[in-house]
């Protein structure tokens, strides 16, 4: 993937819609038309908020498609092609961050009861080592879930969400 202008800016995710855009084309590469019907959205909406994530480099044209006599494209996400926190940038992160937990709330409401889940939360001390070992399974459960993400509905395929936050604190604060 090329790099674009924005490519560094994490204001493109700042919008709720976006991030379930790159969810849902980790699993499948879609058309706008596609994503629209999938997430109950205008194709016009969707459409727009598809440009901004590929003028920002976090889309990539899988394919072009024949369609009703014109010609779609269907977009994918690589979850490596994203943005990576910075220390420059922590307005960004902070609104980043804020569309997350506002997403984590709505995937919530829609979480089936009485079924396996695992919901951690902390602010702790721990030794360098153990840090450095909670990032990478933190970064292989991403690349687990992301390599194994499937199209919407698929026999035998569970929808789960997941979301994974991990930084170090300012100490004196």
């Amino acid at each position: 993937m090329s790099e674009k202008p924005g490519l560094n800016s994490l204001r493109v995710l700042a919008h709720p819609l976006r991030m379930r855009i790159l969810s849902l084309l980790t699993g499948a590469a879609m058309s706008a038309a596609e994503a629209a019907r999938e997430l109950g959205e205008t194709q016009a909406n969707v459409s727009y908020h598809i440009r901004r994530l590929h003028e920002a480099g976090l889309l990539d044209v899988a394919e072009e498609v024949r369609i009703r006599g014109g010609q779609a494209k269907r977009y994918r996400h690589a979850p490596e092609s994203g943005p990576r926190f910075t220390h420059d940038r922590p307005e960004e992160e902070r609104l980043l961050a804020a569309v997350m937990a506002d997403e984590l709330q709505r995937r919530t409401e829609l979480r089936l009861a009485d079924t396996p889940a695992s919901l951690t939360d902390a602010e702790l001390w721990v030794d360098e080592a153990t840090w450095r070992q909670a990032i990478e399974k933190a970064h292989e459960l991403g690349r687990l879930l992301h390599e194994a993400a499937g199209p919407p509905r698929t026999d035998g395929a569970l929808r789960v969400s997941a979301t994974v936050a991990l930084f170090t604190l300012d100490p004196g604060r």
